[in-house]
This record gives structure tokens, C-alpha cells and sequence, in this order.
């Protein structure tokens, strides 16, 4: 009976330990694979989502400034347009 209780015991062991190595190689693969990707991304010279929406916001304030230029423009030109008393 000792003898099985043993050969449990000692399987047991080898099964956590495994689990461990496979656990400790699963990290070490994801950690090459997300070294390799951001290698892969930075020579293609992709923009991180910051980078991105830095450059979204400048665009639709520089849009919305346009337009308020152009409709402060459009009543300096409907003004002249107007005849003088």
C-alpha cells in the first residue's frame, strides 16, 4: 500500500514539475514572439495608437479652426458685398 501511496506521490512530483518547465516555456515563447513582433512593427515604421490619436486631435482642431476661419471670412465678404449708404 506504501509502495502505491509512493508512486503517487512521486507522480504527482513529475507532473508539477513538468507543468512547470511547460508553464517557464510558454513564457519564454511569448516573450520571444513579442520581441519578434514589435521588431517586425518598428522597421515598418507603424504609429503606436498614442502617436495616432495625438495626430487625430491636432487634425479635427485644425479643421474646426479652418471652418471657423472661413465662416469669419465669408461675413467680412458679405459685408463688402453690401451696398455702402
Amino acid at each position: 500500500m506504501t509502495t502505491q501511496n509512493r508512486f503517487f506521490d512521486d507522480m504527482s512530483k513529475l507532473m508539477t514539475n513538468a507543468m512547470g518547465v511547460a508553464q517557464g516555456a510558454r513564457t519564454e515563447a511569448e516573450t520571444a514572439m513579442k520581441g519578434w513582433i514589435d521588431r517586425w512593427l518598428a522597421d515598418r515604421d507603424f504609429v503606436t495608437r498614442e502617436e495616432f490619436e495625438a495626430v487625430r486631435e491636432m487634425a479635427i482642431k485644425a479643421r474646426t479652426e479652418n471652418a471657423e476661419l472661413k465662416a469669419r471670412l465669408d461675413a467680412m465678404d458679405a459685408g463688402r458685398d453690401q451696398p455702402q449708404g
